[in-house]
């Protein structure tokens, strides 16, 4: 069978086939029956190496890696050469669906690129595998649901790649929040001001590495070569972040850590009723489409969710010092997560770790510290099989996911306008205004002029947070998903 054929027969044929010869119930025998929990790890250039190194960790607890999985050939080779060298002698596969026919394997760990982590989990979820996925757990609402729909069907250990829920400190003072002690949350406030530079632009597709299979790259996306630098192989694995059919801008990329704590705080379990997002790509001309200037605001009914994304630094003249030391803050974070409540703000601003309480005069009251190992905590449930173990089960990683995606729905719907009419289109909504001042602001000293370099003032999208559909804007809900390739496909029935 050509290898082509054989592609597409097993994702036809095995996936069934799987699902129908293993239930939810002997599935979760199959732990239980070995003495070590084997794992492997798909995709690990970048943040999957820490997937690796967080396994190897709980070797001591009865935990033992057998396969890599990645689509470059060079960085499987080196992975693999790497793990033998610390005795570890591991089988590799270009192909995860190969390698998801191994019998002695339990557990997978996903770090591809966005667009695979939906269709990655579910495939190894209906072949009988505990998952732990990068965040953002999916590249659009839909799959993300979906990949709930087979965890619940199948009764799989799914753990959510968002570390800072296994934050003791965060914990803690969510739930002193919540418990009153600086009164009614005004607002949840997420920041994600992070240095991007352009990515330069080649007008003509990327010069494909001979070592990458190029057709299991692209996956549910289109096989199509991107027009952005890389004619070496690090531009094709991370710049894809900016481009819509693999990423999700910077929202999804180190947005989703805040916007998931930020919701956490909230105390919220459902999508937002209603969404709106202003912003552009600015200050820069490049072949990027994700924008690097950004506000969601998530509506919902007892308080608002602000998010805010800055990539340039705090002025045109830091652009030539180093940006990643000449950013903005918003009380003292860069990344961070500020919730404002009527008797002060409790701040996320250095590290997962650590969480510390301010009076209205900015006066620190009160700190919290600590955390626990976020591989460690998946390991434990797969052990356990209860799913209320996991610090960050796959629904919280949906809906924090989900509200990344909505926010960028509001965004591509967008129409370019002056900033006199969007203030005047938000002007009624708590700290919408004041969140855009300081945007323009931030812009004007970048020598931005709004007034040309226009912003995208996105829809305002009314949804039903109970079904994930928008209400009325059939343009909106056709973002919800997306036109799959065979034979990669999300399916409907899990």
């Amino acid at each position: 069978m050509s290898k082509l054929n054989r592609r597409r027969f097993l994702a036809t044929s095995f996936m069934s086939a799987a699902a129908a010869t293993l239930t939810p119930k002997n599935w979760a025998n199959v732990v239980g029956a070995n003495e070590n929990i084997r794992v492997a790890t798909v995709g690990f250039r970048s943040r999957g190496g820490s997937h690796i190194s967080g396994m190897l960790k709980q070797k001591p607890e009865g935990v033992r890696m057998v396969a890599l999985c990645d689509v470059d050939q060079r960085v499987l080779d080196k992975g693999v050469d790497n793990l033998k060298k610390k005795g570890e002698d591991v089988k590799a596969f270009v192909d995860m669906r190969d390698l998801l026919e191994m019998k002695d394997l339990d557990c997978v760990t996903i770090a591809t690129p966005n667009h695979w982590h939906a269709l990655a989990a579910i495939w190894a979820i209906q072949a009988g595998k505990d998952v732990y996925v990068e965040k953002p757990v999916s590249h659009n609402v839909w799959e993300g649901r979906q990949l709930v729909k087979a965890a619940r069907k199948y009764g799989r250990i799914c753990q959510t790649g968002t570390q800072a829920r296994s934050s003791v400190a965060i914990k803690e003072a969510v739930k002193w929040v919540h418990e009153g002690n600086l009164g009614k949350i005004k607002i949840g406030r997420g920041l994600c001001y992070k240095p991007r530079t352009d990515i330069g632009s080649l007008n003509k597709p990327v010069e494909i590495p001979s070592e990458i299979d190029f057709y299991l790259w692209s996956g549910p996306a289109p096989e199509e070569v991107p027009d952005y630098p890389g004619t070496k192989a690090g531009a094709l694995h991370y710049d894809w972040h900016w481009r819509w059919a693999y990423g999700n801008g910077d929202l999804g990329n180190q947005g989703i850590h805040q916007m998931d704590i930020a919701r956490w705080f909230l105390g919220e379990d459902s999508l937002a009723p209603r969404v709106w997002s202003v912003g552009g790509r600015l200050g820069y001309k490049d072949a990027g489409e994700t924008p690097n200037t950004q506000i969601v605001y998530q509506d919902y009914d007892a308080a608002p969710l602000i998010f805010e994304v800055r990539g340039l630094p705090e002025s045109k003249a830091a652009q030539s010092k180093g940006w990643s030391k000449l950013m903005d803050d918003y009380k003292g974070a860069k990344i961070g997560v500020i919730i404002e409540c009527e008797g002060g703000d409790v701040r996320v601003t250095s590290s997962y770790g650590k969480a510390e309480a301010f009076d209205k005069d900015g006066k620190k009251i009160k700190e919290w510290n600590g955390s626990i190992d976020h591989f460690e905590n998946f390991i434990n449930a797969v052990r356990s099989r209860k799913r209320s173990d996991l610090t960050a089960d796959i629904w919280e990683g949906h809906l924090s996911s989900a509200l990344c995606h909505t926010g960028n729905i509001s965004y591509r719907l967008g129409s370019k306008k002056n900033p006199g009419e969007i203030k005047e289109m938000i002007k009624d909504t708590r700290g919408g205004e004041e969140t855009f001042g300081r945007m323009v602001d931030h812009l004007g000293r970048n020598e931005v002029d709004v007034t040309k370099d226009k912003l995208s003032m996105g829809v305002l999208l009314n949804m039903d947070p109970k079904v994930e559909k928008f209400i009325g804007n059939t343009d909106a809900d056709a973002l919800l998903t997306r036109n799959y390739r065979e034979p990669f496909v999300v399916p409907h029935e899990v």
